[in-house]
């Protein structure tokens, strides 16, 4: 790492936590592990590391999303093989409302979209919320558009590969905000969708299940 690199690395974190975008001491790399139902009675799990250095606005996003259990029963809702799988639209209509508007800035794109690598979806300048995605493939093409990669997949790539692509990019986004699962439940049961997800070292760190219960029966909306 070049003394100019960790230079502006410096400066980037810096700036998050003056603007009040960061938290002071949110530097240090962390893992969430997730479980997911892949399909009708198989589940599956996959770990991602997250690296602050990388894009610390979205690093410290990610976190506050995990320990918000913002992801409860989120479908993987767009998924294109050779290209990405996409969630973070939450399950509850009233849940998706609160992070609409909630954005932040983005992050200088430090590491390339690269396969196993996370990044936050956009829909322009500074309008990254709760959408994420992982890179089936090598997607360097999208660090030109300002997609910053914060953190990848160490184990459990396999799990990601598996996730249900019959339906493509046919689910409807906007329904999704305001229909929530109802919608996707009806339309597209065969969505796989996150079961639990979990920082991992950590104690009461919000599993990503109903309520914060333990169960990871899919009984929401």
């Amino acid at each position: 790492m070049t003394l100019m690199y960790k230079l502006l690395i410096q400066i980037i974190v810096a700036i998050s936590i003056l603007n009040g975008r960061g938290v002071a001491g949110e530097v240090e790399t962390y893992q969430v592990e997730f479980e997911i139902n892949v399909s009708q009675g198989k589940t599956g799990k996959f770990v991602v590391e997250v690296y602050p250095e990388w894009a610390p606005l979205g690093a410290q996003r990610f976190r506050e999303i995990i320990v918000g259990e913002t992801w409860s029963f989120a479908r993987f809702f767009r998924v294109v093989p050779g290209f990405m799988v996409q969630w973070g639209i939450p399950s509850k209509p009233s849940e998706a409302s609160k992070w609409r508007n909630n954005k932040i800035r983005d992050d200088p794109v430090i590491k390339s979209n690269e396969r196993g690598t996370i990044s936050f979806a956009t829909s322009g300048k500074d309008s990254r919320t709760t959408q994420v995605f992982i890179n089936f493939v090598d997607n360097s093409n999208l660090d030109g558009m300002g997609f910053s990669p914060f953190g990848r997949v160490v184990s459990g790539m396999e799990v990601v590969d598996t996730i249900y692509s019959g339906y493509g990019e046919k689910p409807d986004q906007g329904r999704i905000q305001s229909e929530g699962n109802s919608y996707l439940k009806k339309d597209f049961p065969r969505l796989s969708f996150i079961k639990s997800a979990k920082i991992l070292g950590q104690e009461d760190n919000g599993k990503v299940t109903m309520s914060g219960a333990t169960s990871s029966v899919d009984t929401d909306l």
